[in-house]
């Protein structure tokens, strides 16, 4: 198994995006449970996977739905923030995360952030954007799929007052089309395989078991 990129010199914390509604969907998506991941939500994977590559600390970002989540998810070991304005859109989400890693973490480097409906999403690719952070920490670290950067993505210290005025249902894509940025790219190739719609969730599902089969 490959190891977990240093955190000892550079604190990464990560930031799951996981307060909207799934109005397409018509169930909380958060609270899915698919069977490779052994009977785990979408929400307590995506937190499994951010702690194994070696994010730390974890804070989770919950709007639409936040009773119903904390009620039947277990969020081991992560800090839950509750965005009131989630029905702005994900720049919201990200505002609250990141207001949250500066009040209280001054020490981090940057901050990851993902959401919990990739579920083509591994431990190993985080590992490999943190590890790019760790290389370059003035850069941002993206995964590209569908021929453009995005999350899960590490986002500099020198970024975060941008993320703060964010706005909108575009989250960091504003930020990626920026001129004259350091961006580093790691491919992911499953990175447009999300959760919108019932026929998303017959076809991950079908796709769960066909590679938990293989």
């Amino acid at each position: 198994m490959p190891s977990k990129p240093r955190t000892d010199s550079l604190l990464v914390p990560a930031i799951v995006l996981a307060a909207g509604a799934s109005s397409r969907l018509g169930q909380p998506k958060q609270l899915l449970r698919l069977p490779p991941f052994g009977g785990d939500t979408l929400i307590d994977h995506a937190i499994g996977l951010a702690r194994a590559a070696g994010a730390d600390p974890i804070f989770v970002v919950i709007g639409a739905h936040a009773d119903e989540i904390q009620q039947q998810s277990q969020l081991p070991d992560c800090t839950v923030l509750r965005n009131e304005s989630w029905a702005e859109g994900m720049a919201s989400s990200i505002r609250v995360g990141i207001s949250v890693v500066i009040q209280k973490m001054p020490a981090a480097s940057g901050a990851i952030f993902l959401v919990c409906d990739q579920p083509g999403l591994t431990t190993e690719h985080l590992r490999q954007l943190l590890t790019a952070h760790m290389s370059k920490p003035e850069n941002i670290a993206a995964s590209r799929y569908a021929g453009r950067p995005g999350v899960p993505a590490v986002f500099p210290r020198a970024l975060f007052p941008a993320l703060l005025q964010l706005n909108g249902d575009r989250g960091a894509r504003s930020i990626f089309e920026q001129p004259g940025l350091g961006i580093h790219t790691i491919e992911f190739p499953q990175g447009e395989w999300d959760i919108d719609s019932p026929g998303d969730l017959q076809r991950t599902d079908l796709r769960c078991v066909a590679s938990a089969n293989t």
